[in-house]
């Protein structure tokens, strides 16, 4: 017998090739399926926000205790209060200036499930490393404070940076224009060469200083960074400029109050403190305290409470897989990217106003106003 065999009378090998090839197709189309679902569904967003189906932790990493005491003053605090008033899991650390205990502690905080990652690097090159890293992993970051260079965060919170250095050398001049200082040698004391905030500090009091020195109204003095913010090594060098130039120094750019208090103990050992004027800035209570003692000429407040809360605002949002348009971007020259930012404006303080930093409560009436500056702070209106 030839030709076709009808259905109904398949032979069994017939019936086992029909149900494979029926099996084969509904493997594909399940297939077909599931890729289909994941592109639908998949969100490949590269660490820009924490995913959605892990519980909310954010992790922080502070750089050190000892440039200033802000760090775990006030940041720590401000970061805490708002994250447990947000109900989130949260892991606040301090690097202390350990470049490899900063990438040990970020590798911690990734295999231990943040889903976002706060960070104030040490230097750019160790703080990319750490970004990338927690990218690839799927954990959304923040550069706070410091802004990482060539590095890959979603947000960066900080305050004008190049505004404080300009405040600052509106305050210097200001004071040696009350001196009645005539020509007066200016001597710049910047901040960490590896960290980016020194470098627009200085862009800031350079671009009001430096229409001094061209028109000869100041003389410039010796300019020198002080690695890693290190107080100690900024009175050495302060010390050093001090020799070589025989004692002329009229004012000194201090990037901040921690440099600046360097400065005036070398300063008190030639007796010319107070009358050689110095800046500051972040309004320690030391800072406070040199002004008050009309040792420091002036110093910046920055409402730390405002940065932590803005940035914990966005770290809360980013850890639950949320994103926030800032309706601002600041530009990352090494990575060539626009960065989405927060960026706070700052307050110069000087003896009128230090009441003013008392009042916001950054610091205590007790913490400033000790036995030996009692009057003084009465004076001050404090």
């Amino acid at each position: 017998m030839t030709g076709s065999t009808p259905s109904s009378v398949l032979t069994t090998t017939q019936r086992k090739d029909v149900l494979m090839r029926r099996g084969i197709i509904a493997l594909a189309a399940a297939g077909l399926l599931a890729v289909t679902g994941l592109t639908a569904c998949g969100d490949d967003d590269g660490g820009d926000g924490g995913s959605a189906d892990k519980k909310p932790k954010i992790g922080v990493i502070l750089p050190d205790s000892k440039s200033s005491a802000r760090w775990e003053t006030a940041d720590r605090k401000y970061l805490e209060e708002a994250f447990k008033s947000a109900g989130v899991d949260y892991d606040i650390q301090n690097a202390q200036n350990d470049k490899n205990a900063f990438q040990t502690i970020a590798d911690q905080m990734i295999s231990s499930g943040v889903t976002a990652l706060m960070i104030v690097n040490l230097d750019s090159g160790t703080g990319k490393a750490v970004l990338d890293k927690a990218k690839q992993q799927g954990v959304a970051t923040i550069d706070y404070d410091r802004l990482t260079l060539g590095g890959s965060a979603s947000y960066y919170v900080s305050f004008d940076n190049v505004a404080v250095g300009k405040l600052q050398g509106e305050g210097l001049t200001k004071c040696l224009t009350a001196m009645n200082k005539t020509k007066p040698v200016v001597a710049y004391l910047n901040g960490s060469p590896t960290d980016n905030n020194a470098t627009l500090f200085k862009q800031g009091y350079d671009g009001v200083i430096k229409a001094k020195f061209d028109a000869g109204e100041f003389t410039k003095g010796p300019d020198q960074s002080v690695p890693e913010w290190d107080n100690a090594q900024a009175q050495t060098i302060f010390e050093q400029m001090f020799t070589t130039t025989g004692g002329k120094i009229d004012g000194v750019l201090a990037a901040n109050d921690g440099l600046g208090n360097s400065v005036i103990n070398v300063l008190k050992k030639n007796n010319l403190n107070g009358k050689v004027p110095v800046t500051g800035q972040d309004a320690t209570v030391q800072g406070l305290q040199n002004i008050l003692a009309g040792d420091q000429c002036m110093t910046v407040y920055k409402a730390i409470k405002k940065e932590a809360d803005a940035a914990a605002e966005l770290a809360i949002a980013l850890a639950k897989g949320e994103k926030k348009d800032t309706g601002k971007t600041v530009k990352d020259v090494e990575g060539n990217r626009d960065v989405p930012a927060v960026l706070l404006e700052p307050q110069s303080i000087t003896k009128e106003n230090v009441k003013a930093v008392v009042a916001d409560g950054f610091v205590t009436k007790a913490e400033l106003c000790t036995a030996a500056f009692a009057a003084k702070c009465t004076e001050a209106g404090i």
